[in-house]
């Protein structure tokens, strides 16, 4: 009997432990049934990185807020998922439902009044699908009128499309009538509403997504300019094609006359690019450096590209012990200082990019445990593959390197002009997190870009250097 009970209990757990259709696992709902709707955020509609928790705002608000447990991805993103205040059940539509009566203080009415002004909008998530919408607007009497009303919507709709017993889209209207002048510092009493009405659909519930791949709620400058990007990459292959033809052509010249007559050239000074062939593969300055620069570059290199062989060469040395950490904390060092200078200015705001402790010890716990690792893994195999270029000379080492990394600092400068010229983003927090960020990129730009331009020229150099008789 007692071993009866046992398995019942355990049967009961695990029956409350896997709820079908009430917290959608598997997207499938009854008429009636609860679908899962989850507030996320509020911000600027010009400044993605600057957002804030959903009840930061005086919005109504349960007694006890629930949180829902969020994926690692979830919180990086500046994700804070909390239960909403509607209720959106299967099937179910309501034409005025009387969401709550608040009571808006002074301070309250001017927090509201600030978010307004500067296009706040909110996010929600209903059975996995976003959902964006305004908190208000600016309404001015007269076009050329310098005063202007603030209207903070107090009236939601929520059209969603069902086919079947899933849930294939969701749309929020706000009705610019049913809105409150909130423009004055005065205590008012706002009473909150909304509505659902659903509408049948022929899309299969496979390509329900696909409406949020093809639009986006961002700023049409925030979108990527396809034509641009092609347009930019046929150029940059036939200016490519120009110089290796042209380069070729001397090349060829150079090798024949090289190589005409060794026994009459012998007899002859040596000029040109030969004459330094006993000196281009001199060690260059600051070896240290530049090998953790290469390496550096040439992991970022391939986890961009997903699949990149290369033989790693070595430049010789004793201290590799020093140089295979300074490789591994020469990107992720000012990498970890910037996030932690964004982070504090979130923490400062109160923002939801601000990640709390225990997602940033996960995230240094990830690159302590799989990151270093492969890192010693890789420099055990520079120091096995290690072969000892013929050097002496140093002075096209950094050169090579600084030609093809300074497609990085171009890349920074196109930030700003970005910023200044096209973009509509504001104040200390977006600013700072769009150019903190944006100086990480550009950083690894260079040092990925700086690696190609060295391994180019060192195979390069080695070729034409193979091709000719030195003495």
């Amino acid at each position: 009997m007692e071993t009866m009970r046992v398995g019942l209990l355990c049967i009961l757990m695990l029956a409350c432990g896997f709820r079908v259709g009430a917290d959608g696992w598997d997207h499938r709902y009854k008429q009636g049934d609860h679908v899962p709707l989850y507030a996320n955020k509020v911000g600027p509609f010009h400044n993605p990185s600057e957002t804030y928790r959903f009840y930061d705002l005086p919005f109504c608000s349960p007694d006890h807020v629930t949180e829902k447990k969020e994926a690692l991805g979830e919180v990086l993103n500046g994700d804070r998922l909390v239960d909403a205040p509607y209720e959106l059940n299967f099937g179910e539509e309501k034409r005025s439902k009387s969401l709550c009566k608040k009571a808006l203080s002074k301070k309250d009415v001017g927090k509201l009044r600030d978010a307004v002004s500067k296009d706040y909008y909110f996010q929600m998530y209903y059975d996995d699908l976003p959902l964006w919408g305004f908190l208000g607007r600016i309404k001015k009497d007269k076009p050329d009128s310098s005063k202007s009303k603030y209207l903070l919507f107090k009236h939601i709709h929520f059209e969603i499309l069902y086919n079947g017993d899933r849930v294939i889209e969701i749309n929020v209207q706000t009705d610019p009538n049913l809105s409150v002048d909130i423009t004055d510092d005065k205590e008012i009493n706002v009473e909150f509403s909304y509505s659902v009405s659903w509408k049948k659909t022929e899309v299969p519930f496979e390509k329900r997504m696909e409406k949020y791949s093809k639009s986006s709620f961002l700023p049409h400058h925030l979108e990527i300019h396809w034509f641009s990007i092609v347009n930019s990459c046929v150029t940059v292959l036939l200016l490519t094609g120009f110089l290796a033809t042209i380069l070729m052509r001397v090349l060829k010249n150079d090798l024949n006359k090289y190589s005409h007559d060794e026994e009459s050239i012998e007899d002859q000074e040596e000029t040109g690019w030969k004459y330094l062939s006993g000196d281009v593969f001199r060690f260059p300055k600051n070896k240290s450096l530049f090998s953790s620069i290469v390496g550096s570059g040439t992991q970022l290199l391939a986890l961009t590209i997903f699949i990149f062989l290369l033989a790693l060469v070595g430049l010789e040395g004793t201290n590799w012990v020093r140089n295979l950490l300074l490789t591994g904390c020469l990107f992720c060092g000012p990498l970890f200082l910037t996030f932690c200078f964004l982070n504090t200015v979130a923490i400062v705001y109160s923002a939801t990019a601000a990640l709390p402790f225990g997602t940033i010890l996960v995230i240094l716990l990830i690159w302590a445990l799989v990151t270093s690792p492969l890192l010693v893994l890789g420099g055990i195999a520079v120091a096995l593959t290690y072969f000892q270029l013929a050097a002496e000379d140093h002075e096209w080492w950094w050169r090579s390197v600084l030609c093809g990394g300074s497609t990085g600092l171009f890349i920074f400068f196109y930030c700003i002009y970005y910023y200044q010229a096209r973009s509509d983003m504001s104040g200390f927090m977006q600013t700072s997190f769009f150019f903190g960020y944006m100086t990480c990129i550009c950083y690894g730009f260079f040092l990925m870009l700086g690696t190609v331009g060295f391994r180019a020229s060192l195979i390069f150099v080695r070729h034409i250097y193979q091709s000719i008789k030195c003495e």
